[in-house]
């Protein structure tokens, strides 16, 4: 629920920008090092294709909307994996979204830690909806 309404707000400014989305998931699976090792490479492989199948909607909204729209998935590490991203596509805003009530990601580190690390190493403006 909580990336849908960031993806609206981004289809959004999207709109107003008449610029085009490019959507990113990154599989981050280091979370689940410490329970199942030896199963990391396969918990990879299906978040992965959990993140083509949540991109995939939205980027049928977005087109809808009618917004041009591509999808990325990437694994590894998000902070690095999106500003890779951002530097290979030439973006000129990052849109995230807050985070849901149970994530171990904060608004705080969103807002002052990421948003910051991705201006000084690329110069992109980053906001939090």
């Amino acid at each position: 629920e909580a990336s849908i309404r960031t993806q609206q707000r981004a289809i959004e400014i999207a709109k107003e920008r008449a610029g085009k989305l490019i959507f990113i998931f990154v599989a981050d699976v280091r979370f689940l090092e410490g329970f199942t090792a030896p199963r990391l490479p396969a918990m990879e492989g299906e978040m992965e294709h959990l993140g083509e199948f949540l991109l995939l909607m939205a980027k049928e909204r977005a087109e809808k909307e009618g917004v041009e729209a591509d999808t990325i998935v990437r694994k590894g590490i998000f902070a690095a994996a999106l500003i890779e991203a951002a530097r290979e596509f030439g973006v000129s805003l990052i849109i995230l979204g807050s985070p849901a009530d149970q994530s171990h990601t904060t608004l705080d580190y969103l807002e002052n830690k990421l948003s910051a690390k991705i201006k000084e190493e690329t110069g992109i403006e980053t906001i939090v909806v």
